[in-house]
């Protein structure tokens, strides 16, 4: 048998990242698909990320032991028997044990050490739980209050421009960031951080923004398929959960 060649924590990281946005896809931009694609009348279901962040609904391994542990079973059968975003966050939370489950026994496989392993959790802790991202418990008040001081909020739609340039609709203003602030002062701007509300990365000045007018979380335009052309058209923005619900309530 070869022997298993030793991994470094960013590595175990890059895979934990994968397997994460692909989970957040499944519980957010792609919630209709994933909600039809857990039958309550079929066997035992599992929801699963794999590293090129693809998502997929499947039956349990049956190698025993398997080669990875195992996402929750029969997630499918409590689909009908709560409300939608209860048994979302249900899955939510199961899948954010089973990401940390995975990328803990690569860091045993690979002979991590106690610095390895610390390391190894504080870069998965540097980012929102899948949870935090499903429930909108992720929020970013110092952002929002910069935004109302400055006036640069539109009333109307919720999506934002600078007032001294013409920028899309969407566009985000660069949060504010201290350099030379304290440690304790950089983790409450880390916490204070604007972040996708599909696949929950930080803000970055480079990329389409687009402010959800319902539950007021923003996503990444290339998340939602939104372009900065489609978004100067939308009078009001719903990002897909929101869509979801309002269809759901009108049927």
């Amino acid at each position: 048998m070869e022997p298993v060649k030793p991994k470094s924590a960013e590595e175990v990281f890059n895979d934990f990242k994968g397997r994460r946005a692909a989970l957040i896809k499944a519980l957010t931009t792609d919630v209709n698909k994933f909600f039809e694609l857990c039958d309550p009348e079929k066997d035992n279901l599992c929801l699963y990320g794999l590293p090129n962040e693809v998502w997929e609904v499947n039956l349990p391994v049956e190698e025993v032991p398997p080669e990875l542990p195992e996402p929750a079973l029969g997630i499918n059968f409590a689909r009908d028997g709560m409300k939608q975003k209860d048994w979302l966050s249900l899955v939510a939370v199961h899948s954010d044990s089973w990401l940390l489950s995975v990328a803990f026994y690569f860091g045993a496989r690979f002979g991590f050490g106690k610095s390895e392993r610390k390391k190894l959790f504080q870069l998965i802790n540097e980012l929102p739980t899948v949870f935090e991202i499903v429930t909108g418990a992720v929020k970013n008040p110092k952002n929002q209050a910069e935004v109302q001081k400055n006036g640069s909020r539109s009333k109307s739609s919720g999506k934002m421009s600078r007032s001294s340039e013409s920028l899309p609709k969407g566009l985000k203003l660069t949060p504010p960031n201290d350099e030379n602030g304290s440690e304790e002062e950089e983790d409450d701007d880390t916490q204070g951080a604007t972040l996708c509300g599909a696949c929950g990365d930080n803000y970055s000045d480079d990329e389409f923004w687009i402010c959800c007018d319902i539950c007021e979380r923003w996503f990444h335009g290339k998340c939602v398929k939104i372009t900065p052309a489609k978004a100067e058209n939308i009078k009001q923005y719903k990002c897909p959960s929101c869509a979801t619900k309002r269809a759901r309530l009108q049927v």
